[in-house]
């Protein structure tokens, strides 16, 4: 295991006080005596670091409704390019297009980043201040934050990983590792081309030379703790359409209620879909074959889940969520259980007919609804694909529309690795509480970096804090007042420890 000690001379040597706690360097860091160069140039960096963030969410593209893509793709190129990475490349394909980029520092090892650069859709009208504005106000509790759609995911944590490599360039210091660097603009779409970014063979042949991936994020919860996630479940997000045309029944287009007495409905036909595709309970998975390949937790799993659930308040989850009851008024520890080893059905958007104020009498010719799967090791995208278009077809929908446009396979990391190893050591000397968690309930692509032909562990870092992804108002703290949750600085600060512990953990 990492030795998560220093000795006492670098221990002088190296203290710094960051987020008003006293900062440990690891001793690759303590020992090099860049820490204090390097801290200064992070703190006189920082009204620079804030405004790059605020410029990048000023430059979105949402490949959701392939928006201003292109641009988007040029524009983190050239924050690539501004923060040292020597070659940095476009790589097309069949949809939005990726980045390559290397950051060659002579260094013996290797580390490769994540990035995505596209972001959700906004609705304005559900925003207090313009989403793409990156508005800079104080938020109680947390202090001066950044207001603005891919503030926390991803832009404010990638943006404090480039802050990292401008203070360590401009103070005069070498990187201590070399970087590969792959970025995508489709992550919001479930990455249904990442992949052929991955497998370009000149960047296949980088990305094996390193010792792991991880994507910049920032973990803190209020009260300051962080969870290193050790897999993520994969997702598979779809559409489902209904019409009369291809159904062969009910009308081509809309018409008045009154037929209903003599002609068929193809929204009631998709709702009778829908109910096949779970039990009546409205959430166990009932598609034939689901849970053939289902892994039940390990007792390890089972063990990191309890430790999770005895540190952390399942009020204040319930809360967060605005929920009053888990499912099957389950205990908190079984809940988590179930978040981490089930697999899900869920109905993201439904949608027929009319919908505007008043009614208007229209039986519809369309109906569609937009889902999506949540999935576990040991199922696969591909898998659940065929088993759900299976399924449909055997139950008489096969004229119902399955229009898949995204999705990958659950992602699992060694708790031995090096990359989780790396993350312990510098969260633990920076005195945040961490827990290992089995799985992430969400998703992310790591599985195209775990699975052949990569093979290569990879997860999330960063110490900070945002919330709001997704969703109205999303923020990112810049300067923290919260003495347990480090603002910029102190997570730029994060990812500079984190280069150097990649460079000596053994």
């Amino acid at each position: 295991m990492t030795d998560f000690t220093t000795d006492r001379r670098a221990l002088l040597a190296g203290a710094a006080l960051i987020g008003g706690g006293l900062f440990r360097p690891g001793a690759a860091l303590a020992a090099s005596g860049d820490l204090a160069a390097i801290r200064a140039t992070v703190d006189k960096q920082l009204p620079e670091n804030t405004a790059r963030i605020q410029d990048w969410i000023k430059h979105p593209g949402i490949a959701a409704e392939n928006w201003q893509m292109d641009a988007a793709c040029d524009y983190t190129m050239g924050l690539l390019k501004d923060a040292g990475f020597q070659t940095v490349r476009k790589v097309p394909t069949k949809g939005q297009p990726g980045i390559f980029a290397t950051l060659d520092a002579g260094a013996p090892r290797t580390m490769g980043i994540y990035f995505m650069y596209d972001v959700k859709q906004v609705n304005p009208a559900e925003w207090t201040t313009p989403p793409f504005d990156a508005v800079l106000t104080d938020k109680p509790g947390f202090g001066k934050v950044i207001v603005g759609r891919g503030a926390i995911n991803q832009k404010g944590p990638e943006a404090a990983f480039l802050a990292a490599l401008h203070a360590i360039r401009a103070s005069g210091r070498k990187l201590p590792v070399n970087l590969v660097l792959v970025a995508e603009g489709e992550e919001e779409i479930a990455s249904p081309n990442f992949h052929q970014i991955v497998q370009t063979p000149d960047v296949l042949k980088a990305l094996k030379t390193c010792e792991g991936v991880v994507i910049p994020s920032a973990w803190q919860t209020s009260n300051g703790a962080v969870q290193i996630n050790l897999g993520a479940k994969g997702p598979m997000e779809f559409q489902l359409v209904s019409t009369g045309a291809k159904w062969g029944r009910g009308p081509a287009g809309d018409v008045h209620s009154s037929y209903h007495a003599s002609v068929d409905s193809p929204t009631w036909h998709l709702v009778q879909a829908l109910n096949t595709l779970v039990s009546p309970d409205g959430h166990t998975p009932t598609i034939d074959g689901w849970f053939d390949n289902v892994r039940p937790l390990t007792a390890r799993e089972k063990q990191l889940i309890a430790q999770t659930a005895a540190g952390n308040s399942e009020a204040e989850a319930k809360k967060a969520l605005g929920v009053k009851v888990w499912i099957n008024d389950e205990p908190w520890q079984a809940s988590l259980e179930r978040l981490a080893s089930q697999p899900t059905v869920n109905i993201q958007g439904l949608v027929a007919g009319y919908t505007g104020q008043g009614g208007k009498t229209v039986l519809p010719g369309r109906a569609e609804a937009k889902l999506e799967c949540r999935l576990v090791p040991n199922q696969t995208f591909k898998e659940a694909e065929a088993k759900l278009r299976a399924h449909l077809a055997k139950r008489g929908f096969g004229d119902i529309e399955v229009n898949v446009s995204g999705g990958y396979d659950p992602t699992e990391t060694a708790e031995d690795s090096r990359v989780i190893r790396a993350q312990q050591a510098v969260y633990s000397r920076f005195g945040v509480p961490q827990t290992l968690n089995p799985r992430l309930a969400g998703s992310w692509p790591g599985s195209v970096f775990t699975q052949p032909p990569v093979s290569l562990p990879a997860g999330q870092f960063g110490l900070g804090h945002g919330s709001g992804a997704h969703a109205p108002n999303e923020y990112f703290v810049v300067e923290s007042s919260n003495p347990k949750v480090q603002g910029l600085a102190g997570s730029t600060m994060s990812f500079v420890d984190f280069l150097y512990q990649i460079a000596s953990v053994r």
